[in-house]
């Protein structure tokens, strides 16, 4: 590949650094993903350079920068969020922490040469900042504001040096694919198209060279990633050398295990896997813990265990054996990056502590890890695989532990929050109930607000905006959407709440009717994802559960979705009806960010 014909992708540690170079293949523009120190002996070898977002401030002692000598290149130039907020102070401006903006914020354009060519007057981005650029450094103009960022976006045009705050490379700025184009196209110049090629058999390559003369040893949870992954292992190596094993954790979706051996027995996939119920196992490691990074760690070292054990029963040599993972890429940013640069907003169970030691050894195999949920199906596809699998709602591998939020010790009353009076209509709660969310790159760990009033989506947007930008107390609002009580007198956390069977079951049940409505209406494929979690949130003597119907197109960034209020309606109606141990049905009407796709 020739460097010139391409775009240097620096990463600051941003959850989206990759998504922005996933971004420029999708435009079919090549580019490299380098790191911080990366010389500008480096640099100039490149059409031009993007600095990605990050999780810090650029005024702290030790944040991430750049030699500065990069600025003397002559190359054009793109600073995105962080990246944006580094160019203007490497530059001379200043940056502040100013106003909080996550998620949708209304962009006006001010100029629409070069950068924002072809954009309207107005345009919905996607913020995730605390910091701002409050005076622009000398020779640069603004060229996009919003209501709480002056200097949204920035050029210098003699030095074609551009910073924008909010990010392109997420499937939710509108116009975003067509800045990032501009800048490739018609500032860097980037005139010729080279062709990806055929990714199946590129993938099934890169198999048999990785896997050399091992055999490989695979986890296959029933979701798309791993049976993606999976078949992908079975093109490209003989039975022999290829064992997946179906671990039944106990923490699976109602008729799940059934419904998987099914469908790989339809693809002639059956043979080579193995089914275990390690049930107890998984669910005696997880009893009376709360914190959901540990639940996280003890299922991945769950698996771990439960490999070696099935190593030693079918007389497997580690030393001539690879682990086959499903990884993709969102999981490997959210549990720190490969660089180790971003923050860390969740360890996935395939990221524990023993599986990273694995990979260090060159003992792990993932030929999805570069990739995204939305590429995944497309692969799944054309190895044959049935789109009611590469279709379906992901679900995690640590399944339902980490739908089924728990507490330790004395349960409190929730608290009156006081809304703007623009939403006087709505009621509010401040739940001492917390759920993990994502705000300028970083993760949080923060309370829930839950509303009762009219439900209309616009003003619950705006409405979740605001009291997620308000402070830093919540990060995540939740809807009422039946109840068997008529208001929140006496709603409170109940206190020493843990995964026990009879709350999976009630998890459990009710992820299966929701499911049941979408599909007696049709809506499967309305909705990207449709979690469905149990919290321990009581208005009388049950508990709560939160719908979390959300659309993305690679779960970087998500809407909560907007499903028809009669169906959502008929879902709570339903579970409240055959789930006596459930006090109210709620929709989470939070965008990602700030908040995560899953609660935990």
């Amino acid at each position: 590949m020739n460097t010139d014909k391409s775009l240097a992708v620096v990463d600051l540690g941003g959850q989206y650094c990759h998504l922005i170079s996933r971004r420029l293949r999708d435009l079919d523009v090549w580019s490299d993903i380098l790191d911080a120190d990366v010389s500008p002996d480096v640099l100039k070898n490149y059409a031009g350079v993007i600095l990605s977002g990050g999780p810090r401030s650029v005024n702290d002692k030790h944040a991430p920068t750049v030699d500065r000598k990069i600025l003397d290149l002559g190359k054009p130039i793109l600073g995105i969020c962080y990246g944006h907020q580094l160019l203007a102070k490497m530059l001379g401006g200043d940056v502040r922490t100013g106003e909080m903006e996550y998620g949708p914020a209304s962009l006006s354009v001010l100029r629409k040469d070069e950068l924002f060519e072809g954009a309207n007057s107005a345009i919905s981005v996607w913020m995730s900042h605390t910091d701002n650029v409050t005076t622009l450094p000398k020779g640069a103009k603004t060229i996009a504001r919003t209501p709480r960022c002056k200097n949204a976006a920035f050029g210098d045009f003699d030095r074609k040096i551009f910073g924008v705050q909010f990010h392109p490379e997420v499937a939710h700025s509108e116009f975003g694919a067509n800045l990032l184009a501009n800048f490739a196209r018609r500032i860097c110049r980037i005139r010729s198209k080279e062709e990806i090629g055929n990714q199946v058999e590129h993938l099934i390559e890169m198999v048999k060279e990785k896997a050399g003369k091992n055999s490989v040893f695979f986890f296959v949870s029933g979701g798309v990633d791993s049976t993606v992954a999976f078949a992908l292992c079975a093109r490209a190596l003989p039975k022999e050398r290829l064992m997946g094993v179906y671990v039944d954790t106990g923490l699976m979706r109602k008729g799940e295990t059934n419904e998987f051996h099914l469908m790989l027995a339809a693809r002639g996939l059956s043979d080579r896997l193995l089914v275990r119920d390690e049930s107890r196992r998984f669910l005696s490691a997880l009893a009376g813990k709360h914190d959901p990074e540990e639940k996280r760690r003890i299922i991945g070292q769950c698996f771990v265990d439960v490999q070696r054990e099935a190593m030693r029963e079918y007389g497997i040599d580690e030393d001539h054996w690879l682990l086959g993972q499903g990884t993709i890429y969102p999981d490997t940013i959210e549990s720190g990056g490969k660089t180790g640069k971003a923050a860390l907003i969740k360890t996935h169970h395939n990221r524990c502590e023993e599986i990273r030691h694995l990979i260090e050894k060159g003992r792990v195999i993932e030929p999805l890890a570069d990739f995204y949920k939305d590429e995944v199906r497309h692969l799944g596809e054309a190895l044959g695989l049935d789109r009611h699998l590469t279709q379906r709602w992901p679900f995690p591998g640590p399944g339902l532990a980490i739908r089924c939020l728990c507490i330790k010790g004395e349960g409190s009353d929730a608290q009156h929050f006081k809304l703007p009076k623009q939403y006087s209509a709505y009621e509010a709660i401040s739940v001492p109930i917390s759920s993990v969310g994502v705000q300028g790159d970083t993760r949080t760990y923060r309370q829930v607000v839950a509303i009762r009033g009219p439900l209309d989506f616009e003003t619950q947007q705006a409405l979740s905006t605001t009291i997620c930008n308000s402070d830093k107390l919540h990060n995540r609002v939740i809807h009422l959407i039946s109840a068997r009580f008529p208001d929140f007198a006496g709603a409170r956390a109940k206190g020493n709440v843990f995964i026990d069977d009879a709350r999976l079951s009630t998890l459990r049940e009710a992820d299966s009717i929701a499911r049941e409505v979408m599909e007696a209406h049709g809506l499967m494929d309305s909705v990207w994802q449709f979690p469905v979690v149990l919290i321990p949130l009581t208005l009388g003597n049950g508990e709560s559960i939160v719908l979390r119907p959300v659309n993305s197109q690679d779960g970087m960034t998500a809407n909560f979705a907007r499903i028809q209020k009669d169906v959502l309606k008929e879902i709570g109606d339903r579970i409240l009806d055959r789930l006596s141990s459930v006090d109210a049905v709620f929709l989470d009407i939070t965008d990602k960010p700030p908040a995560t796709i899953e609660w935990e």
